[in-house]
């Protein structure tokens, strides 16, 4: 019988590509530690590689393009303790390579398209969260990226996220629902900025999840609008705005956090910090600390950076309840 302390605590992490997942998952291995996490691209488990798929006329955000059959035996058996053979999806090739061994770790991470669309797997999982990136920041990220990058035109660029939309729809967005957190990036609402140079963000917290107490501000249960800025935070045009409250998404209550804007000076954020309830902080400043450890992150100034640190270290008091460790388990942030 696996004791509490050796249990598997498995997380999903869900959202369409270009959504941030791959910094917000440098920021758990941060709480959580390299050697005591392991993360699952959901990517391997396609059963068409890129020629098969184009054969089908099918994404890879389609079912039909995945083997969620063996993708729920697979995480299972790694959440019992026992190591898996999976299957190695070749990005580069488009092609499927032979498998690789995973043996089971403290916490392991699914993360990609997928991970609460099967029953069998969103039935597993202790903590889910859903990345969620509005049409309009989304494209303006995939145009800076690219154009710049990668030269493709604006005309391209379009036609691939709208080619991507019906499959978006249909499979990836329903599984918001699910997520215990939503993350959502929106344009400002401070100015007009068609760039996407100043974010709104969310923080949607799902009421009555076992092990999981959502963070507030100033006083939990009210409805607070706030501007920070002043003599203790510096802000240039066009500020700083949040806001607090209950509210109810996708039939569910919630628990809603929003910065809009960004800070001038990461640094300052100790002040916003320290007027948040529940953050699963181990020592006054944790917080800030953990996003000035990497300030060259995308979104370390604006309020995806923060509420991705924030969610991570809800992720970890959720780790800590479940497992019974407490503050005295090893897997401790290292900063």
């Amino acid at each position: 019988m696996i004791q509490q302390s050796d249990r598997v605590i498995l997380i999903g992490v869900a959202g369409d590509s270009g959504c941030g997942k791959s910094t917000f998952l440098r920021r758990l291995a941060d709480l959580f530690g390299e050697e005591f996490m392991t993360v699952i691209c959901l990517d391997d488990y396609h059963s068409l590689d890129r020629k098969g798929r184009k054969a089908a006329g099918v994404t890879a955000l389609n079912p039909k393009a995945n083997n969620f059959d063996l993708m729920y035996e697979q995480v299972k058996a790694i959440k019992e303790g026992n190591a898996i053979d999976k299957p190695i999806y070749n990005h580069e090739t488009g092609e499927l390579d032979p498998p690789e061994r995973i043996e089971p770790n403290k916490v392991i991470v699914i993360e990609g398209l997928h991970p609460l669309y099967d029953e069998r797997v969103r039935e597993l999982i202790d903590f889910g969260v859903y990345l969620d990136i509005s049409d309009e920041v989304k494209i303006n990220w995939k145009i800076q990226r690219d154009m710049a990058e990668r030269g493709h035109t604006y005309e391209d660029i379009l036609a691939s996220i709208n080619a991507r939309k019906p499959d978006f729809k249909a499979y990836i967005e329903p599984q918001k629902e699910f997520a215990d957190v939503v993350l959502q990036v929106l344009p400002t609402q401070l100015i007009e900025d068609k760039e996407s140079k100043y974010l709104r963000v969310r923080l949607i917290q799902k009421d009555g999840v076992e092990h999981f107490d959502p963070v507030y501000l100033f006083d939990e249960g009210s409805t607070i609008d706030w501007r920070p800025c002043g003599r203790k935070l510096t802000c240039s045009y066009p500020g700083l705005k949040m806001f607090y409250g209950p509210d109810s998404y996708m039939g569910h209550e919630v628990s809603m956090l929003e910065l809009d804007g960004r800070f001038d000076n990461i640094e300052e954020m100790i002040y916003v910090e320290s007027h948040l309830s529940n953050t699963g902080t181990r020592y006054y400043g944790e917080m800030t600390e953990l996003l000035l450890k990497h300030k060259d992150y995308p979104g370390s100034n604006n309020g995806t950076g923060l509420f991705q640190v924030l969610v991570g270290l809800k992720m970890r008091e959720t780790y800590e309840a479940i497992t019974g460790t407490g503050k005295s388990q090893k897997v401790a942030a290292k900063v």
